[in-house]
């Protein structure tokens, strides 16, 4: 019977950490992204070299790049190895990679 209840309890907390993992993913909306987008090209940016990081949604990126605003959206841009990348200026992880 204790094992059962061992069982049970270790799927649950796997079951709640997969919940948690999905709730922190990261949706841009399609208007959102258009928004980035248009000013993404009214504003481009010289790329900047990040050696050793690999651009990955998810990865966050150092301090020491800059981060730029985009009017009326939470989020900031960099392009990075000529690549436009989306970031969460709170925590400096990418949300998106625009292609």
């Amino acid at each position: 019977m204790r094992m059962h209840l061992i069982t049970a309890a270790a799927g649950l907390l796997l079951l709640a950490g997969v919940g948690a993992a999905a709730a922190q993913d990261v949706v841009i909306q399609p208007e959102q992204e258009t928004v980035i987008k248009e000013y993404v090209h009214k504003q481009p940016l010289a790329s900047v070299k990040l050696p050793g990081v690999e651009l990955n949604v998810g990865t966050a990126l150092p301090d020491t790049v800059e981060l730029h605003e985009v009017p009326n959206v939470k989020y900031r841009y960099v392009v990075v190895d000529n690549q436009t990348v989306v970031v969460d200026p709170h925590t400096r992880k990418i949300v998106k990679i625009i292609q």
